[in-house]
C-alpha cells in the first residue's frame, strides 16, 4: 500500500490518499480529505487502471477528468498526488517526496 499525505497550502484542507494495487495494473484509491470537493470526488473514485492514470498526458486522464468535475480550485494539488500515488502503488515510479517551494521575492 502507498500513502500520501497532501499539505495543500494555505487552505488548510489536507488529504490523506491510499493505494492498494494488487496485480501491479489496476489500484484502488480511498481518500480522506477535509476538503468538500475532494471527498466528492473520492466518491466516484474506487479502482483504476494505474496504466492509465501514469501514461496520460496531463488532464487526460480520469483522475483529472473526475477533479474537473468537482474540484474548483485549478492549482490543488491533491489529483497530482492521486496519480504519483497510482504510479508508486502499480511499481512504474518509485514512492519518492516531491516539493513545491512558493517564495515572495520583492
Amino acid at each position: 500500500m502507498i500513502i500520501v499525505d497532501v499539505d495543500p497550502g494555505v487552505c488548510g484542507l489536507s488529504s490523506k490518499i491510499k493505494v492498494h494495487s494488487n496485480d501491479m495494473q489496476h489500484a484502488t484509491v480511498e481518500i480522506e480529505s477535509s476538503c468538500p470537493d475532494i471527498q466528492a470526488m473520492a466518491e466516484e473514485l474506487v479502482e483504476l487502471d494505474g496504466y492509465s492514470e501514469a501514461f496520460n498526458k496531463v488532464g487526460s486522464s480520469p483522475v483529472y477528468e473526475l477533479a474537473r468535475k468537482h474540484c474548483k480550485h485549478a492549482a490543488c494539488p491533491v489529483p497530482m498526488a492521486i496519480v504519483k500515488g497510482v504510479e508508486a502503488a502499480i511499481g512504474a515510479a518509485l514512492p519518492k517526496d516531491v516539493s513545491v517551494k512558493i517564495v515572495k521575492v520583492d
